[in-house]
């Protein structure tokens, strides 16, 4: 039987002119991001500052935002960045090392994906078994194929799954229309904090992800038909 413990994403960018910046993803046993400096999380992460409409906490116990909370000092690290800008991205982890040369939005979009799906929102939590099998600068139709897969996986361990259908095009329609719904509200946040946009193309390139992912789901994932013809 496998089994999980901690794991450790370390992220490298290095940009031509500047200190290299690294920032690292420890995740327990159960995938969730243990964030080291509580402390210092800013009054933007706050969780009533552009509360996210599908969000289901009560403020009294969560009095932040746990997606903002936990991005909170990658948004500073990247906050005076252009997003176009040229670098090196490494991801070093247990099993493998990933590196590509790209822009740092799309460097930064990798390592957000990775941090909202582990924070602890109920709606991004739908992609916390996804960090388990964290792939680095994933094309569309990687992300497409994982995605779908963890969905499917999800129904069919699912006790509440009585109908023993695994794809149901309504639920996870429904389920990436919240998504798009924190990543607005996620970007709205940042965009009072930062006056570069680094961080905040990497945001719109994940929402982006979330609408060719609903096409997708229109067509019953066509696109990956090929693969079991």
């Amino acid at each position: 039987m496998m089994s999980a413990g901690q794991t450790t994403y370390l992220y490298t960018f290095a940009i031509p002119g500047r200190k290299e910046i690294s920032f690292p993803v420890l995740l327990n046993e159960r995938s969730e991001y243990v964030n080291g400096d509580l402390a210092a999380t800013p009054l933007w992460a706050g969780l009533e500052h552009h509360r996210c409409p599908p969000c289901t906490l009560d403020c009294q116990t969560h009095p932040f935002c746990p997606v903002a909370r936990n991005i909170s000092a990658l948004v500073t690290a990247f906050k005076d960045i252009v997003s176009h800008t040229a670098c090196t991205v490494t991801c070093n982890s247990p099993e493998r090392i990933v590196s590509k040369q790209t822009a740092v939005q799309n460097g930064l979009a990798s390592i957000l994906g990775l941090l909202m799906a582990t924070s602890g929102c109920p709606t991004m939590d739908f992609f916390r078994p996804l960090a388990r099998f964290h792939l680095p600068f994933a094309s569309v139709e990687e992300a497409t194929f994982r995605i779908a897969a963890v969905y499917m996986l999800k129904r069919f361990f699912s006790e509440q799954n009585e109908d023993g259908k695994l794809f149901s095009a309504t639920d996870i329609k429904e389920h990436f229309r919240r998504v798009k719904q924190v990543n607005s509200g996620i970007l709205r946040r940042i965009r009072d904090v930062s006056d570069f946009d680094a961080d905040k193309n990497a945001l719109i390139t994940l929402n982006s992800l979330a609408e060719i992912l609903e096409m997708e789901i229109d067509t019953r994932l066509e696109s990956l038909h090929y693969l079991f013809k």
